[in-house]
């Protein structure tokens, strides 16, 4: 595998791919933030906005997908952008690439051609480091983290850890930070997880606030 980190502006990527493609992939991420960053321009409250935006034809992709994610889900559009970014970047490597992993602040795109496991990690909660979730190979997936507890990203809630499954990556990390901002307490667990099974295209959800946790769908944990 050749890995690498690709550091463009805010985002700072890891990149472990079956061809040398750092090139390719700095290419694509400049033009991925390029047209992100012409949009807020016009647009700006498409950057602060916390609530879902109206659906914009005119939009390149990358906004197009954030939208739409972000409707989905019930959050603003920038809910989306590190999963829409991994998403769109892995699907221009992936014709080069038979194997292919995109890490972008706790947000993953996934195609691998064997089974491996992605740690879970929840702040001060005890599951940390303790327990992974097991992905397995063939088809290409977003597995994306929320947390109210770890990282700068603004959150509602206090969940150590909302992980979403699904196989779009804008909509995995939208529907994390709309799980993550409905978590304040324990008895706030199955309640997010009855929201999350509601949004099409969620395939699975990993909760955690403290020493508890809550788990749905296509999801296989280990202990690590």
């Amino acid at each position: 595998m050749h890995c690498f980190r690709l550091l463009i502006g805010e985002s700072d990527l890891w990149i472990e791919a079956t061809s040398d493609c750092r090139m390719a992939a700095e290419k694509h991420l400049k033009t991925i933030r390029r047209q992100l960053k012409e949009y807020i321009y016009h647009h700006p409250q498409f950057l602060t906005t916390l609530t879902p935006w109206v659906e914009d034809p005119t939009a390149p992709e990358v906004v197009r997908r954030m939208i739409a994610a972000g409707q989905s889900a019930g959050v603003g559009p920038m809910a989306a952008v590190a999963g829409a970014i991994v998403g769109m970047l892995g699907e221009e490597l992936l014709p080069a690439n038979e194997e292919l992993l995109i890490e972008n602040g706790g947000d993953l795109f996934l195609r691998l051609q064997q089974t491996r496991t992605v740690a879970l990690y929840a702040g001060n909660s005890p599951f940390s480091w303790k327990i992974g979730i097991k992905i397995q190979p063939g088809q290409a997936w977003g597995l994306c983290t929320s947390s109210g507890t770890v990282g700068p990203a603004y959150s509602e809630g206090k969940a150590d850890a909302a992980v979403v499954l699904a196989p779009d990556p804008a909509l995995a990390d939208a529907v994390a930070t709309a799980c993550g901002n409905r978590i304040k307490k324990a008895a706030d667990l199955a309640p997010t997880i009855d929201f999350a099974t509601q949004i099409a295209g969620i395939k699975g959800v990993v909760l955690v606030i403290a020493n508890k946790m809550a788990v749905w769908g296509e999801i296989e944990l280990v202990k690590l």
